[in-house]
C-alpha cells in the first residue's frame, strides 16, 4: 500500500487556491468541498486559513465564492469583510435568502471529477505569484526547525 499523502503541508494554500480560481463566476462552493477535492473532508478550517491569506495574494483569488456548508458567510468576527463578500456574490447574480444564506441546491458548483491524468498542479499558482512579486511572502522560506 503506499504511503498516505498529507493533505496539509507545504504548498497547501497554492492548491485551494488553484481549485477556487476554477469556480466560475455566479457560483459557490463550501469550505468542506474544497478540502474533499483535495483529499481530506477534514481539513475544512485550514480551508478558510488558506482563504483568509488569499486575501494578501499577489494573484487574485475569487476567495468570495467560499462559502459555509449551511449556505452561509463565515466573517469570524470580521462583519466588513462579510459585507464585501455578499456584495461580490451579489454583483455575480447570486442572491441571499432573507436569512441571510445562499441556494446550495441552486448556486453550489461541482468540480469534475479529477483523474490521475489531471492532478491538481500543487506549483502553478506558486510559480504565478513568482513571477508577479519575487519578494512575496509565498516565496519566502522558513528556516528548518520552525512552524
Amino acid at each position: 500500500m503506499p504511503p498516505q499523502r498529507r493533505v496539509v503541508g507545504p504548498g497547501f494554500h497554492a492548491r485551494v487556491w488553484s481549485l477556487v480560481e476554477r469556480v466560475p463566476e455566479g457560483t459557490v462552493v463550501t469550505y468542506g468541498q474544497i478540502a474533499t477535492a483535495l483529499g481530506s473532508p477534514r481539513v475544512a478550517r485550514q480551508v478558510g486559513y488558506a482563504m483568509a491569506a488569499a486575501l494578501n495574494s499577489p494573484v487574485p483569488i475569487p476567495w468570495h465564492r467560499v462559502i459555509n456548508a449551511s449556505g452561509g458567510i463565515s466573517h469570524r468576527g470580521d462583519f466588513e469583510r462579510a459585507q464585501r463578500q455578499r456584495e461580490l456574490l451579489e454583483r455575480e447574480g447570486v442572491e441571499f435568502s432573507p436569512a441571510g444564506t445562499v441556494d446550495l441546491a441552486r448556486y453550489r458548483y461541482v468540480f469534475p471529477p479529477v483523474f490521475p491524468e489531471d492532478p491538481v498542479d500543487p506549483d502553478a499558482l506558486l510559480a504565478r505569484a513568482r513571477s508577479v512579486d519575487p519578494r512575496h511572502a509565498l516565496n519566502r522560506r522558513k528556516p528548518r526547525g520552525t512552524r
